[in-house]
């Protein structure tokens, strides 16, 4: 907490100004392990892993009053970071970041005292510290020379962390840089008070890692009153004009200093959103007894979870908290536990646009036992038009195989023209950079097909050692009108014609993939050796988004995958094959008692069957 407002308002309270000390003889030199064994950066550890879609960085405000002349208590503390070495694996911790106040006067007894306790997690979470006011002459900025926290807190200390990628000249500043969920990200840790030359420094840092979502980091620059909105203060203002909103990396900005905690969002030059938030627990029970904030970042869900509490209230036996002490241990509150949207490929799309990977030609994508494989650029669909342009009764969609499975493009019913258009939109994993879009629907039934010759070799094919069937659709947003049960692939025919008895009705096509009423995919196959018709039934399909979808059968049981991740309704029946009669198979529909109704509604990308069930890790979009 600092001496004044800056933002103009009253004073809280006066605090004592930081002393300059000079650090007990030796002092520096037992700060560190002298060797500390880091943890790798990959899952192979353990530990850390910096593949997987979520991680975490967690923050750690003002700790000065755990470290206050003759009351220190270095315990919380200590919780904390024992917290964090146990939790990492879990929680997938890359990092941790400290905003500033460290102790309560800067002393060198203080400071000392402070930089022993890190070396609970030095050496096991890679971290950063900054200075707050409390910890150096708060009149000065980061040219203020030497001091007992820069010979405890600068350089030297983070030199042996794989995260670490230099500091200013002054050695108050440095920037970290993570690699976690497949990517790199920026930590920028920024004194109390930084200078011009600083802020040059902090700019050169963002312009040589041009492509790097940064988090900034620092001790002043934001206040809130009790009602949680936060307004910058008057450093916040210098380092919203110097540096972050013209700077579109910085998409999160972090400080400490004020109570009590609060957020906000600002909008930069580029016109997006840059997230502010205050955090500071100093005013609450025991100093704040180590409080931490985790930020979860889910690259998956497009969110950022925050929770905020007490690693050393929480290892206490519950039956023994003192009710503070309980009441402390988990803050709920909107500016302690929230969640942030942000769909990061578009947030960073303005200085590390998604490259998405290059169209895979036919070949690379036909394992041993490919049957058929259908795509509709212009490998698949000769001479494919432009984006809406209608896709021609008698068009031929080549089977890229060589084995004769060509479809050939009609309209049901009276359907028009806008039934069946090509399109260049494609899942980002898709071989192909091109699908097409049916407009089937009811009242009346409209739609449109792809259906193999009355020859075709697929037809009869009985796939009792296995199959693998795989497509990509996308439906529309807003999904619009009645679409119940509609067909996204299948052979023709009655199962009653192969001697089937065990269905829901023996005018049913012997297999089939539909989308139902609550769009859940529906496989159904009547096996070509048992007389059963096992069916595997997927959750609710989104809206206006890409999917893949596998069905994998082992010539015993199928299951199906949607986007490489096995559903939960996969029957255990025993399924050797499918009960094929010699009539065509079809994509855009599904037959009942060998009608044709409706037809798809949406986008199919590249389909391919083989005929020996596959792993995810071979679909046509792998999946690990």
């Amino acid at each position: 907490m600092g001496t004044t407002d800056n933002h103009g308002k009253p004073a809280r309270r006066t605090l004592l100004q930081a002393a300059l000390a000079v650090p007990a003889a030796g002092a520096a030199a037992t700060l560190l392990d002298a060797s500390p064994a880091w943890a790798a950066t990959s899952g192979d550890d353990g530990r850390f892993d910096s593949a997987a879609a979520r991680f975490t960085v967690a923050v750690l405000p003002d700790t000065q009053y755990l470290f206050d002349a003759d009351s220190s208590d270095p315990a919380p503390l200590r919780e904390t970071f024992h917290y964090l070495v146990s939790e990492r694996k879990e929680a997938n911790i890359a990092f941790m970041t400290h905003l500033g106040d460290v102790t309560e006067h800067g002393t060198g007894e203080e400071i000392e005292l402070a930089a022993d306790t890190f070396r609970t997690l030095h050496g096991k979470v890679p971290y950063s510290v900054l200075a707050g006011n409390h910890d150096i002459n708060s009149s000065t900025d980061d040219q203020r020379g030497d001091s007992a926290y820069l010979q405890a807190f600068g350089p030297a200390r983070y030199a042996s962390m794989p995260t670490f990628r230099g500091s200013s000249r002054d050695g108050y500043n440095s920037y970290h840089i993570l690699n976690a969920a497949g990517r790199e990200w920026l930590v920028l840790a920024l004194d109390w008070r930084v200078s011009d030359a600083g802020l040059d420094w902090a700019r050169s840092v963002l312009d040589r890692h041009a492509t790097l979502p940064a988090l900034l980091t620092t001790h002043d620059i934001a206040w809130s009153d009790d009602d949680g909105r936060a307004q910058l203060s008057d450093n916040g203002q210098r380092l919203w004009d110097g540096l972050i909103r013209g700077n579109d990396q910085i998409f999160l900005a972090l400080g400490g200093h004020y109570w009590p905690p609060g957020r906000t969002v600002l909008t930069n030059d580029a016109g997006h959103d840059v997230h502010v938030h205050i955090t500071n627990y100093q005013d609450r029970y025991y100093g704040g007894a180590g409080m931490i904030r985790l930020y979860g970042f889910d690259l998956a869900r497009g969110v950022i979870d925050v929770e905020t509490f007490s690693p050393w209230f929480l290892a206490r036996n519950p039956e023994k908290r003192t009710p503070l002490e309980a009441e402390t241990i988990e803050l709920t509150g909107p500016t302690d536990r929230f969640g942030l949207d942000i769909d990061f490929d578009t947030r960073f799309a303005g200085f590390a646009p998604v490259v998405p990977p290059p169209a895979r030609p036919a070949s690379a994508v036909m394992p041993r036992g490919t049957v058929a494989y259908w795509r509709f650029d212009s490998s698949g669909l000769g001479g494919a038009g432009t984006a809406g342009a209608p896709v021609a009764d008698g068009r031929v969609a080549r089977d890229l195989t060589g084995n004769g499975n060509d479809l050939t493009v009609s309209r049901l019913h009276s359907s028009g023209a806008d039934a069946l258009t090509w399109s260049n939109e494609h899942h980002e994993g898709q071989p192909a950079h091109a699908s097409l879009r049916f407009d089937g629907g009811k009242s009346p039934d409209r739609g449109a097909l792809l259906t193999t010759s009355a020859h075709a070799p697929l037809n009869s094919a009985k796939f009792t050692s296995g199959y693998t069937i795989e497509t990509f659709i996308k439906l529309p947003e807003p999904f619009e009108g009645d679409h119940a049960w509609m067909g996204i692939l299948s052979w023709e025919g009655r199962n009653s014609e192969a001697g089937k008895t065990t269905g829901w009705s023996p005018d049913e096509p012997t297999c089939s993939l539909n989308v139902s009423p609550e769009r859940f995919l529906q496989f159904v196959v009547y096996a070509h050796r048992q007389d059963a018709d096992p069916t595997s039934w997927s959750h609710a399909l989104p809206v206006g988004r890409w999917t893949h979808i596998a069905v994998v059968n082992d010539g015993h049981r199928t299951v199906m995958y949607v986007d490489g991740s096995k559903i939960a309704r996969n029957p255990t029946q025993e399924s050797t094959g499918i009960a094929t009669l010699g009539k065509p198979f079809v994509i855009g529909g599904t037959q009942f008692d060998e009608q044709f109704g409706q037809g798809f509604y949406g986008w199919v990308g590249d389909t391919r069957i083989v005929d020996r069930a596959l792993r995810p890790k071979e679909f046509l979009t792998p999946f690990a």
